[in-house]
């Protein structure tokens, strides 16, 4: 169990410990991508490893995602367990054929013979006015594709413990951090510790309500929660952490505690996770449902450049406050 006394560091320096302890246990950990060499990554993530790990293990790629992610899905047959550090979910675009038609499914044209342990790291979400090429949250379109792992955590101690978990997985993940993680400073825990993938975590206990949110939307949802507490509303927030797959059973328990449902995702609403977390909620648990399961998405809109406009196509903390308060009402 983890305690505020954790020591605090950013969310890059849980990254930079998990590369760097999965390096030193497992010589076939590989990284490839733009300048995470000498320069040490676009964000820093690999700051302080190259003396350590050198050319043959920090692999610095031309800007052709297509090119390295097929050069690191073809490492992963051989044996290698590469990281792949697409920058942003958006130039994963220009990848997109060699992750569904490649990493996805080699192990089932394959009959088994072979597999592809490999992590496609790429930033995700609103965050310092990066405009609509790099502010994009579009997990939903590979959720959608067998043999992906997709994987959003909303804090240190979990981008540190669903990476090093991710590396050691059998099976592509596609591991996504939210830009708002770099430079917070959070509760991390010191040395060796891994987060299991698939598994839920309830970041806060109520009774009146359930809030299934993702990635940054966690954080707002904590603090909306704090504020309905003052109001004697109390909400539980669960933070799916992995969205393939789903633990469902502890969203389920969550709902036939409370028996309300309010889903908060920053991706746009037409098919995003929202609308798949309460369809399964629908499917095991209606009978509990004492009102209509509400969602908060991000409008269906670019992410604009503007501040204001930035931070108004998605749920805020007051936002959220507001529709728990309709949703018991």
């Amino acid at each position: 169990m983890f305690t505020d006394n954790d020591r605090q560091i950013t969310g890059i320096q849980a990254i930079q410990e998990a590369l760097a302890e999965e390096m030193r246990r497992d010589p076939n950990v590989v990284v490839f991508g733009e300048g995470i060499g000498e320069r040490g990554g676009c964000f820093g993530q690999t700051k302080g490893l190259w003396n350590e790990c050198g050319p043959e293990r920090l692999i610095d790629t031309p800007i052709s995602e297509l090119a390295f992610t097929g050069m690191g899905i073809g490492a992963s047959m051989a044996g290698l367990r590469p990281v792949i550090d697409l920058m942003y979910i958006e130039f994963m675009m220009d990848a997109a054929g060699q992750v569904v038609h490649q990493a996805a499914k080699v192990r089932y044209m394959s009959g088994g013979q072979f597999h592809c342990p490999l992590v496609l790291v790429a930033a995700i979400g609103r965050y310092n006015n990066a405009g609509p090429h790099h502010s994009g949250c579009y997990y939903p379109m590979f959720m959608h594709v067998p043999g992906l792992i997709v994987v959003v955590p909303s804090s240190a101690r979990d981008l540190k413990g669903l990476l090093k978990s991710s590396i050691r997985s059998d099976d592509p993940v596609l591991f996504l951090e939210h830009k708002s993680l770099f430079s917070k400073k959070m509760a991390v825990p010191e040395g060796e510790f891994l987060t299991p993938l698939g598994q839920a975590n309830v970041c806060r206990v109520g009774t009146d309500a359930s809030i299934v949110a993702i990635g940054q939307m966690v954080e707002y949802s904590l603090a909306a929660a704090t504020s309905l507490a003052k109001n004697g509303i109390e909400v539980e927030v669960i933070d799916p952490r992995t969205l393939v797959p789903l633990d469902e059973e502890t969203v389920v328990r969550s709902v036939q505690k409370t028996r309300r449902l309010l889903v908060i995702d920053e991706a746009h609403e037409t098919c995003n996770a929202a609308a798949e977390i309460a369809t399964r909620v629908i499917e095991k648990a209606f009978d509990y449902l004492d009102a209509p399961i509400v969602r908060l998405s991000g409008a269906k809109v670019h992410v604009p450049y503007a501040p204001p406009m930035e931070q108004f196509v998605a749920p805020s903390p007051e936002r959220i406050e507001q529709t728990v308060k309709e949703l018991v009402a």
